[in-house]
């Protein structure tokens, strides 16, 4: 019996252990509030309709409701008041580790139906209502429980339709095949940098997401044809809402896992204060093996992150809020010093790299009055990354062969209007500012002159301003249309964008919709792409100082279907033009920064490229339905570019097709215990790639591409399943939870991609990760 058979075993003998049955509970409470103006609504009836008998309550003066005694398990609530729509949310997970705390935003009602009744919290409405195309929710819940997620909101994202994970090594995901930098990260309504651990220059994505599960609320994933409120950005957004912390009683929830030990405490400020405090820390688990002299190897990573949401009322009709998180994080790896172990070039090599992140945000929430509510926040944010790496030469001696630290902060203020024009219509308009400042440098190893070269070497501050008003207007019970316009300026070179934003939805019976979306969306190129420097004529000059925005237009068309209350298809086709699109000058060049990974890009550009991606997509999901869910993903889709060659090429994006199964199911073994089984399977067409120049690559003596056939071939097939099996079990107080997460099950050598050895003379194939179990243990109290 192999190893991870006798984990399997020793999860399923403690399973089964008998543990004294107990009847236990828990409390449900919360506020009801209008979902504009956030005016409190007293007098709501709020019942669990999935309790017998049913249990329910009556929201007070300040619309606060409480229900004691809830059975565990997955519940489904009613929301209802005169006026207003009835409000179902289903799937309202209650265990006996924490109270259930909600705050429940309600529609007020102006059809002449006898019941309207609008289903909340599941994944085909979203948070946000001006969202009508290509939007979904996402709870913590599904962090952590979809197979290889391990809380990490990008891991969980290649579930869904549209999405490709672009690297097993890191959360980067291509959406519609745009680049992963195309990517827009939205926290309590406002802009932060990319929350994420081992983080390259000019990215999205990074190898262990910062976010902690326990913040987070439901939140929403958006896919294209944004609304007007989101700007800066190309391809997606996620749009983030932290959760209160509990404001009458001290929880607490520890976990330790491969990846990290974590420990969060939440509870009241003050007594007889209703505020309260969120707070997580994470420290990386092989830095702790490592202190306890455990051997890791020569390649050590470490981490550690914080986060923080605290809730400050300040009278009934106003609240302050602080929140943010930072993380610091570093890998190091030393060269081997004796030539003989050399088998690659790469054991030549020594790095000491590090990547650090921050934000923190006070926000102002007032409302003025039944019909308006104004929100203002400033956050101050900031990373910065570095890497300095060396090369032993035949004596042992190291050579440097490349140095960079990118250091950007930014200050961002921000204030939303939301107004309540009738029943039928609301506004929601804002105004962004945002002081950048940046420290900016690099060098690299010249093969020509022999001798480190500065590319990049620029310190100093900038700004950019947004605004944007967009209005939701309910023309009748069944047609809405959401209309909006969104400015960007960058202030660095006064480039700027003024961005139409249109969609529309209409309720064809109350189990179909058909939606139309479009949006001109535009971004501010990777700031260390305006810097590179070059010298010309004895002087240094930066020739793309003057870069203009990257632009795309959207357009989507979906249908939605309600095949019964737990089960829904959707299809959605879509078509995006980019344009403005920064490429190398020159009739034989193929370079576009479309297909930039990471680092910031030195040469010379110009915003003569073009792009377009279409493609078809279909979701077919059912909602957890006796313990059962599941989620199959679906997309056809081309993604091209265009430079100066005025050909038009794959981009390194293009896999032409994505399949993805999504499922799981929890068995009750006993009382108060719950066995769940979840399983991931991703098919994909395979990256592109541009072939290796062989005989160049000799002569260099490093990998040289043949960059005239740009992304001319083809990864195989991608192909990778994940299960997580996991054990919870409720005890008076407390829920612990045990799990084991088994990533790439089958052990697929997925190709990555391919490169030339200096030492063999050959091209030799990367891939991507092997079969990696991760083990967990949570524990809510």
């Amino acid at each position: 019996m192999n190893s991870l058979s006798k984990l399997l075993l020793v999860i399923f003998c403690f399973a089964i252990n008998p543990l004294q049955a107990q009847n236990l509970t828990q409390t449900l409470r919360g506020k009801v509030v209008d979902e504009v103006s956030q005016m409190p609504i007293p007098g709501a009836t709020v019942s669990i309709l999935t309790t017998d008998p049913l249990l329910g309550a009556a929201t007070d003066l300040d619309g606060d409701f409480r229900i004691q005694g809830v059975p565990l398990g997955n519940h489904t609530l009613r929301v209802s008041f005169v006026g207003y729509k009835d409000l179902l949310l289903p799937n309202i997970l209650v265990n006996s580790g924490k109270e259930v705390v909600l705050t429940v935003g309600i529609a007020e009602d102006f059809g002449q139906l006898d019941e309207v009744v609008v289903m909340g919290a599941e994944k085909d409405r979203t948070v946000n209502d001006m969202i009508a195309v290509s939007g979904r929710t996402f709870s913590v819940e599904e962090t952590r429980k979809f197979a290889a997620a391990v809380n990490d909101p990008g891991r969980m994202a290649t579930s869904f339709s549209g999405v490709v994970g672009t690297d097993d090594g890191n959360n980067n995901i291509s959406i519609r095949g745009n680049s992963p930098n195309g990517l827009l990260w939205r926290m309590e309504g406002i802009d932060i940098p990319n929350p994420n651990h081992f983080v390259n220059p000019g990215t999205s994505g990074g190898g262990v997401s910062i976010l902690s599960a326990q913040l987070l609320a439901n939140s929403d994933f958006i896919t294209g044809a944004f609304p007007a409120e989101y700007g800066n950005a190309m391809s997606g957004v996620f749009d983030l809402s932290l959760r209160k912390g509990n404001n009458e009683n001290r929880e607490f929830t520890f976990q330790a896992g491969f990846l990290g030990t974590d420990i969060a405490a939440e509870g009241p400020i003050a007594k007889g204060y209703k505020g309260s405090y969120l707070v997580n820390y994470r420290y990386s688990t092989l830095s702790i093996l490592s202190k306890l002299g455990v051997p890791l190897g020569d390649f050590v990573t470490n981490f550690q992150d914080l986060s923080f949401n605290f809730y400050l009322p300040a009278g009934k009709k106003s609240s302050f809020s602080v929140f943010g998180f930072g993380g610091l994080s570093d890998q190091n790896s030393a060269a081997e010093r004796d030539s003989l172990i050399w088998e690659s070039e790469g054991d030549r090599y020594s790095s000491n790299f590090f990547s650090n992140t921050g934000a923190a945000g006070i926000k102002y929430s007032y409302i003025l009055n039944s019909s308006n509510f104004l929100q203002a926040t400033v956050l101050a944010s900031g990373h910065e990354i570095g890497d300095e790496y060396s090369r032993l030469d035949d004596e042992y001696l190291d050579q440097e062969r490349g140095y960079e630290n990118f250091g950007n902060s930014k200050v961002t203020f921000n204030a939303v209007l939301n107004s309540k024009l009738s029943a039928r219509a609301n506004l929601r308009s804002g105004v962004y500012f945002n002081q950048l400042y940046y420290n900016l440098k690099e060098n690299g190893y010249s093969d020509d002159s022999g001798q480190m070269e500065t590319h990049i070497n620029s310190k100093g501050s900038s700004q950019s301003v947004q605004a944007f008003s967009q209005l939701h207007l309910r023309a009748s019970e069944r047609l809405t249309f959401n209309v909006g316009i969104h400015y960007l300026q960058f202030l660095l070179n006064n480039s700027n964008s003024l961005e139409p934003r249109f969609s529309a939805s209409y309720e064809l019976d109350e189990k179909q919709r058909i939606s139309l979306g479009y949006g001109l969306h535009s971004q501010v190129q990777p700031l260390g792409t305006y810097f590179a420097e070059q010298e010309q004529n004895g002087q240094i000059i930066k020739p793309n100082e003057d870069l203009d925005l990257s632009k795309s237009h959207h357009l989507v068309l979906g249908y939605d279907r309600q095949l019964n209350p737990y089960l829904r298809m959707k299809v959605e086709g879509y078509y995006q033009h980019l344009y403005h699109i920064p490429v190398k000058p020159g009739e034989t060049e193929t370079y576009s920064i479309i297909n930039q990974q990471w680092t910031y890009m030195t040469d010379p550009l110009v915003n003569d490229g073009f792009g377009k991606n279409y493609g078809a997509e279909f979701t077919l999901e059912q909602f957890t339905h006796k313990d059962l869910y599941f989620l199959l993903s679906a997309s056809v889709y081309n993604s091209l570019y265009k430079t100066q060659e005025n050909k038009w090429r794959n981009t390194l994006y293009n896999g032409n097709a994505n399949l993805t199964l999504t499922a799981g199911k929890e068995y009750h073994l006993k009382k108060n215990r719950m066995l769940g089984i979840n399983l991931r399977s991703i098919y994909g067409g395979g990256l592109r790639a541009t072939p290796i120049d062989l005989e160049q690559s000799i002569l260099d003596g490093e990998t040289v591409h043949d960059e005239s056939r740009a992304f001319e071939e083809k990864n195989p097939a991608y192909f990778r399943t994940d299960l997580r099996v996991s054990l919870k079990w409720n005890r008076p107080k407390s829920t612990s939870t045990l799990a084991l997460d088994i990533q790439n099950v089958t052990n697929r050598k997925n190709i990555y991609g391919s490169y030339f050895e200096p030492m063999s003379g050959e091209i030799e194939t990367s891939y991507q990760a092997p079969l990696i179990p991760l083990i967990s243990y949570r524990i809510e109290f």
